[in-house]
């Protein structure tokens, strides 16, 4: 006896879409999903098409389960995004300033540009082959069930990936940072769970659309209207969460402001580290200090490596320790420092009276530039981009740096791209973000990305943060991801603007990242009872 007619799944006539797009040629699919990453790509800065990560994944899903060759496919995707994002690297060259003849030059800025591309697109085809591997080929069951799991299958292996790709020291290129800096009420999401929840939310509505679409070429009208219909709530329902937690006024207390000053030198790397670079750092770090102790500031902060010279152990010799004392204005000093016997890359605290109240050494350091990977192995055979004569020591991951004003946290250069240390800081105490850098030769594009990183640190600590670049972008950026202030490209400039401390704990602060584990932990119940049920 069949079904009643109400029980069954509205099906209407295969049309010729059916097959798509598996009717299309292998290279077609591949120029499908290229141009899909490339469309990713333009989504962060400086490109701010942040609209485009809402749709650039979806293309991709669907060549997951419907192409023949997804593993290529997710490669070539990969390639898009992360060659794109990161294309800002060809302004390493030319190194001819360190020697390096123009060819050589060009190789190694082309292999350092194709090796952190294919980190980036490792990630994709891991996920591409775990997905396809745990869910099976789309279309072998007409179930809700098989189709809501492979989204939160889908959403809680790209999280758990870009988590493990975050632990090492190369992964820029998050998916949440293409919100950043124009999206700020789906940034705000960070505040429940960090960076990976802006991720989430990128994947899961990318998901939506694309099993709409698998479910459209079955023509399951049912299905897909259901989806759609999920897709449009999920969308609206995150950023109206997103809107509330942005329309959280500050609320700043007077008695916690902080008058704070900025330098950027504007001290061209190619000049920095000869008697040139170091005669003009001294005068325009020198004479941006006394300038801003003038207009009557509590701190001024200078960049990364703004006096790139072991000066610490005898501070009197250095104009700039001299002017501090003189001025009695604190300050906070980009410069290399020495622990256990090897050169650290530091931001050192000194008080208004000369004395050495904190340090932070940078814990994430630039391999090749600032150390070698396997240096016992490779030490003989690299010849790194930097002067520094050897290899630095890496800071502690729980540092704290204490400053006549409480404990602050502290980023130094593309720290910024790494949010558990900041948010380490933040449980711990530290009541507003300092982070110094030096992004020459860089251009605008990755001082753009650079800031967009900040922006997100800003918003999930709720934290003021105050940005002193070498040559651009310096910021100062409030708690909701207001941009208060920017600096112009590659300048020497002064700026005082007040901030304020604060000491209220978001929930990522508080409890990290609990959405990641409890995606993947929900995924695999669900995987294990059903393969147990199949069983």
């Amino acid at each position: 006896m069949p079904p009643p007619a109400d029980s069954q799944v509205p099906i209407i006539k295969p049309s010729p879409t059916a097959d798509f797009p598996l009717r299309l040629s292998r290279s077609t699919l591949l120029l499908l999903a290229f141009g899909s990453g490339v469309g990713m790509g333009l989504a962060p800065a400086p490109g701010n098409a942040w609209f485009l990560a809402w749709i650039a994944l979806a293309p991709l899903w669907v060549l997951v389960y419907r192409s023949a060759t997804p593993l290529l496919a997710a490669l070539v995707w990969g390639l898009g995004y992360h060659g794109l994002a990161l294309s800002w690297i060809r302004d390493l060259h030319p190194l001819t300033w360190m020697g390096v003849p123009w060819l050589a030059s060009l190789a190694i800025t082309g292999f350092c540009w194709a090796f952190i591309t294919l980190w980036g697109a490792l990630l994709v085809v891991l996920w591409a082959w775990l997905l396809r591997r745990l869910t099976g080929i789309a279309g072998k069951s007409r179930t809700d069930c098989t189709v809501w799991f492979r989204i939160l299958l889908g959403v809680a292996l790209w999280c758990g990936l870009e988590a493990l790709w975050g632990r090492g020291v190369l992964y820029w290129t998050s998916l949440s940072y293409t919100q950043s800096p124009h999206n700020l009420a789906i940034l705000h999401l960070g505040q429940l769970s960090g960076p990976l929840a802006v991720t989430a939310a990128l994947v899961a509505f990318n998901g939506v659309l694309a099993e709409a679409w698998l479910q459209w070429q079955r023509q399951v009208v049912l299905a897909v209207r259901r989806l759609l219909i999920t897709g449009l709530a999920l969308l609206l329902g995150l950023h109206l969460v997103g809107f509330l937690l942005y329309s959280q006024p500050l609320a700043d207390a007077t008695d916690s402001a902080l008058k704070v000053g900025i330098v950027q030198g504007n001290i061209p790397t190619r000049i920095k580290l000869f008697e040139q670079g170091l005669r003009l750092s001294l005068e325009n770090y020198v004479k941006g200090y006394e300038r801003l102790a003038a207009e009557g500031v509590d701190a001024v902060l200078t960049p990364e490596g703004a006096l790139p010279w072991l000066w610490i152990q005898q501070p009197t010799d250095n104009p700039l320790y001299r002017a501090i004392v003189e001025n009695g204005v604190p300050a906070w000093i980009g410069t290399v420092g020495l622990r256990q016997g090897r050169v650290t890359q530091t931001l050192f605290s000194i008080s208004a009276t000369g004395e050495l109240v904190g340090r932070y050494d940078k814990v994430k350091l630039v391999p090749l530039g600032e150390y070698i990977p396997f240096e016992s192995v490779l030490g003989g055979l690299i010849n790194r981009l930097s002067p520094v004569g050897a290899s630095m020591l890496p800071g502690e991951s729980n540092q704290r740096l204490q400053t006549p004003f409480g404990q602050a946290i502290a980023g130094i250069c593309y720290e910024s791209a790494f949010p558990e240390l900041f948010r380490h800081q933040a449980a711990s105490g530290g009541s507003f973000i300092l982070t110094a850098s030096n992004n020459d030769p860089y251009g605008r594009a990755m001082m753009a990305q650079h800031h967009a990183q900040d922006v997100m640190r800003a918003v999930e600590t709720n934290r003021w943060a105050v940005r002193a670049t070498n040559t651009g972008l310096s910021g100062i950026v409030d708690p909701h991801g207001h941009t208060a202030w920017l600096s112009r490209f590659r300048s020497f400039e002064t700026h005082a603007h007040t901030i304020y401390r604060r000491q209220t704990q978001t929930l990522y602060v508080r409890w990290g990242d609990w959405l990641t584990p409890g995606l993947l932990g929900l995924s695999s119940a669900i995987w294990i009872i059903r393969a147990l049920r199949r069983n």
